[in-house]
C-alpha cells in the first residue's frame, strides 16, 4: 500500500528555522482543508515531508474524490514550497452486496504550477483495535524490571548516568543488562570498552555483549565503524529498537535498563506501547532550558502511563581542581523544583566533574573504577531500589519465546 518516491534536489538544505516554517505552514493547511464537513488532518494517519515532497497516509470517508483531494491540496501546498504529494489512501469497505472496487493510482505529471499528486487507494476496512497500552503488556518472562534512562534533551549526560546507576545496580548484587536504544547516537559500547566486540548469533537470537559481568546490546554493536552513520526515518528505527528486545536471548535479569535518545520521538512511543517499563529515570541539569525539557519528559510518560520513579540531577556543582571553589555553574535548585512540581524523589545530584567523563571515555566508568564519584551512583541505585517494587509488571509466565 505505501508509495514512497524519493528525490534528488540540487538546493541547498534547509536551515531549522525554514523547515519550521514550512512545517507550520503545511499543518496549517491541512487544518483548514475540510472533506465533507471536517478537517483532512483527523483523517491523517501518517505525515513525512522530505524537502519540497509530501507523503500522506489518509483514511478518507466512502464518498470522497482522492483525486480531486490532490489537486486542491496541491495548489493550496505549493506557495509554502510543495512540489510533489504522494496520497496512500484508505477508504472504508463497500457496503455489503455493493461489490469492492479496484485499486486505483492516478499519476499527474510535475510541472512548476502544478505539483505532482500520487494516490494509493485501497478499499478496507478501518483499524479499529486500540494502540497497545503499559497496562495490556506483561512483563518479559526473564526480566523482573525494565528502566527507561530519559531527557528531554541531549547534553545532559544521560548515557554516562545510565552505564554508572546499571553497574551500581549489578554492585549491589542484581543481575544487570543494558540495552542501547539510543539508535542514532549509540554510545554503550565505548563507555562500557567492548566497543570491538560483535554479538553472537544462536538460532536468530543475538547472543548479548558481555561487559563487565553484564549483559549488553546496542545498535553500535552492530556497526562496522564507530564513525558510521545511522540515517534511518523513524520506522526502521523503532523497528530496530523493537529487534534489539525482542530478537535477543537475554538472561535472567533483576533490571534492564535501557539508555533512551534524547526527545519524546517515535522511539519513545513505541516503547511506550511496546516494550512494558517498570519505570522511568529522568536525567537534567539544573539550567532553565533543560528543566524544560526534562518537564516534557515527565509528561510524555505520565501520558503513556509510565510511572516516573525520579529525578537525577546532573553537573549539579563544579568544584575547583586548583582553588577548591564549588560553584553552580549551570544553576541551582533545578532537581528539587522539578521534583516538588511533580511530586516523584530526586534520587541524587551529581558533580561536574572531568575525573567522570575521563571514566567513561578510558570505557571503565565511575563505578567499576571505584573512585570519588562512584558512591553517587550507588546512592542513586538504592533510591531506585527502595521504591521499584511497588511498580512491577504481572509476569505471563505462559509465554513462550
Amino acid at each position: 500500500m505505501f508509495n514512497f518516491i524519493k528525490k534528488i534536489s540540487s538546493t541547498k538544505p534547509e536551515t531549522a528555522q525554514q523547515k519550521a516554517a514550512r512545517d507550520s505552514a503545511v499543518d496549517k493547511v491541512l487544518l483548514g482543508y475540510e472533506v465533507e464537513g471536517s478537517s483532512i488532518a483527523t483523517m491523517v494517519t501518517k505525515i513525512e515531508r522530505e524537502g519540497d515532497q509530501l507523503t500522506l497516509d489518509l483514511r478518507l470517508p466512502q464518498n470522497s474524490s482522492p483525486e480531486r483531494i490532490q489537486q486542491e491540496l496541491g495548489q493550496r501546498l505549493q506557495p509554502h514550497g510543495i512540489n510533489t504529494i504522494h496520497m496512500n489512501v484508505r477508504l472504508p469497505a463497500a457496503a455489503k452486496g455493493a461489490g469492492a472496487s479496484l485499486p486505483k493510482t492516478t499519476d499527474a505529471m510535475a510541472t512548476q504550477a502544478t505539483p505532482t499528486a500520487q494516490a494509493n487507494t485501497n478499499n478496507e476496512p478501518p483499524i479499529s483495535k486500540a494502540a497497545p497500552t503499559q497496562a495490556s503488556l506483561t512483563a518479559h518472562p526473564r526480566i523482573r524490571h525494565i528502566i527507561v534512562v530519559a531527557s528531554g534533551k541531549g547534553g545532559v549526560g544521560k548515557s554516562t548516568t545510565t552505564v554508572n546507576v546499571a553497574l551500581a545496580l549489578q554492585k549491589l548484587g542484581n543481575r544487570v543488562g543494558v540495552l542501547d536504544a539510543d539508535i542514532y547516537g549509540p554510545s554503550m559500547p565505548t563507555m562500557l570498552g567492548v566497543a570491538e566486540v560483535k554479538p553472537q548469533l544462536e538460532n536468530d537470537q543475538f547472543v548479548p555483549v558481555e561487559a563487565h559481568g553484564m549483559a549488553m546490546l546496542s545498535i553500535g554493536s552492530l556497526l562496522d565503524h564507530d564513525n558510521t552513520p545511522v540515517a534511518w526515518r523513524g520506522p526502521k528505527a523503532t523497528g530496530a529498537l523493537m529487534q534489539l528486545y525482542n530478537q535477543t536471548n537475554w538472561p535472567q535479569l533483576d533490571y534492564l535498563v535501557i539508555d533512551m535518545p534524547p526527545g519524546t520521538g517515535d522511539v519513545q512511543l513505541t516503547l511506550a506501547q511496546r516494550i512494558p517499563v517498570t519505570g522511568a529515570v529522568i536525567v537534567t541539569t539544573p539550567q532553565h532550558i533543560a528543566l524544560l525539557d526534562a518537564q516534557k519528559g515527565i509528561e510524555m510518560f505520565n501520558k503513556t502511563s509510565i510511572p516516573v520513579l525520579g529525578v537525577v540531577e546532573n553537573m549539579a556543582l563544579h568544584t575547583c581542581s586548583n582553588c577548591g571553589h564549588t560553584e553552580a555553574i549551570f544553576g541551582a535548585g533545578g532537581g528539587e523544583q522539578i521534583s516538588e512540581q511533580y511530586q516523584v524523589p530526586l534520587l541524587g545530584q551529581l558533580p561536574l566533574a572531568s575525573g567522570i567523563r575521563a571514566q567513561v571515555d578510558k570505557g571503565v566508568p565511575s563505578v567499576l573504577a571505584d573512585d570519588e564519584f562512584a558512591s553517587y551512583y550507588l546512592s542513586i541505585a538504592k533510591n531506585i531500589e527502595a521504591n521499584i517494587s511497588k511498580f512491577a509488571k504481572p509476569v505471563d509466565d505462559k509465554r513462550i519465546f
